[in-house]
């Protein structure tokens, strides 16, 4: 274990302090927040291009030639 791990620095449990008895709550707040938001701005790069793929997908699956049973394609 790293030296001082043992004595807390001035972290304790309470439900008055959630995240810490020192400032390092703000820290993790602050992280938090910025996780989530790198997060949306990625889901929202990135939905187009799903949404974009499924219709993709869809309107291929629609022109393929298929028979009756070719919904469901036997496995070799």
């Amino acid at each position: 274990m790293p030296r001082g791990m043992g004595r807390g620095y001035g972290r304790r449990f309470s439900p008055f302090y959630p995240f810490g008895g020192s400032l390092f709550w703000l820290l993790d707040i602050l992280l938090l927040l910025a996780m989530l938001y790198i997060l949306l701005k990625l889901f929202l790069v990135a939905a187009p291009y799903v949404i974009a793929l499924i219709v993709i997908m869809i309107i291929r699956a629609l022109i393929r030639p298929r028979g009756p049973r070719m919904w469901f394609p036997p496995y070799y």
